[in-house]
């Protein structure tokens, strides 16, 4: 099932993506795709007689409505850890986003001020459907999932890594995660460990990977955290990306200007678009 969301910034409703190509929504159902209904379980309540959607020249927004924290892994794909300079880590590298980097898929992304080293990131984003802490094993975790997602982790590198270590600063500016443009259900994806990453800047392509390359597979990166922290439905998780980011390119890096259009998709998940502007 491909669960989205959309309407104006603010004012987005629920919709399920139908087999036929068209919209339906979800409003009498549920009042958004939110922790709520993930929690409840209502992904196999839904009706086939939906009131269809007209879907031309409608927005799309992120497919999760007030998402609780967003938790992101770093270094993940062997590859990216070598183009990066750094050593394949033994344990997640973890970090956050602010749930507000959150946007649309096919929103405007803003280069912060002061910026010159935005930078581009496909990932495969993993949505939380039950509350996990403490979890004993991968079997645990995979139960755990409401579904998949695909995420651009947009990155300024310079505040990343030059301005004292914290990569925080270069991950949560405005706009970061674009989000989408669905949610797939967990049912619909034989194996997360099986999908091939693209992106695109300009036309150009950057970045092609697969998850299998991942150091630490997505139930395992689920199993870890819930000894950390308590993982709750509608919290996302970004699971890495592959080679193929500005950083690790020879100079002069090719990083982000306003105007670029980063286009970017993953198997069965769909595919985003973003124009980057100046904030």
């Amino acid at each position: 099932m491909k669960l989205l969301r959309v309407g104006p910034v603010g004012e987005e409703r629920p919709a399920v993506l139908g087999e036929d190509g068209r919209l339906r929504d979800l409003s009498g159902v549920t009042g958004d795709v939110d922790a709520r209904f993930l929690a409840a379980g209502g992904l196999a309540e839904i009706p086939d007689d939906l009131p269809i959607i007209e879907a031309e020249g409608l927005r799309i927004g992120a497919p999760v409505a007030r998402i609780g924290k967003v938790v992101c892994i770093g270094l993940n794909y062997r590859d990216h850890a070598a183009e990066s300079g750094a050593q394949t880590p033994g344990e997640p590298v973890v970090f956050m986003k602010a749930a507000d980097t959150v946007i649309g898929p096919f929103d405007e992304v803003l280069i912060p001020r002061n910026s010159v080293k935005t930078d581009w990131e496909v990932e495969l984003a993993v949505v939380i459907g039950r509350k996990a802490a403490y979890l004993k094993d991968v079997d645990e975790a995979k139960g755990c999932i409401a579904g998949y997602a695909v995420v651009n982790d947009v990155s300024e590198r310079a505040f990343q890594l030059e301005r004292g270590g914290q990569w925080d600063k270069g991950k949560n500016s405005a706009t970061f995660n674009p989000l989408g443009p669905w949610l797939v259900t967990a049912d619909e994806i034989a194996d997360p460990q099986d999908l091939g990453l693209r992106l695109w800047v300009n036309g150009e392509a950057k970045q092609a990977g697969n998850t299998r390359d991942m150091v630490f597979g997505v139930y395992e990166i689920v199993r870890y955290l819930s000894q950390f922290m308590t993982l709750y439905p509608g919290d996302v998780i970004n699971t890495g990306t592959p080679a193929g980011v500005a950083l690790g390119q020879p100079e002069p890096k090719p990083y982000l200007r306003a105007g670029d259009v980063v286009e970017l998709e993953i198997d069965g998940l769909g595919r985003q678009r973003q124009t980057f502007g100046a904030a």
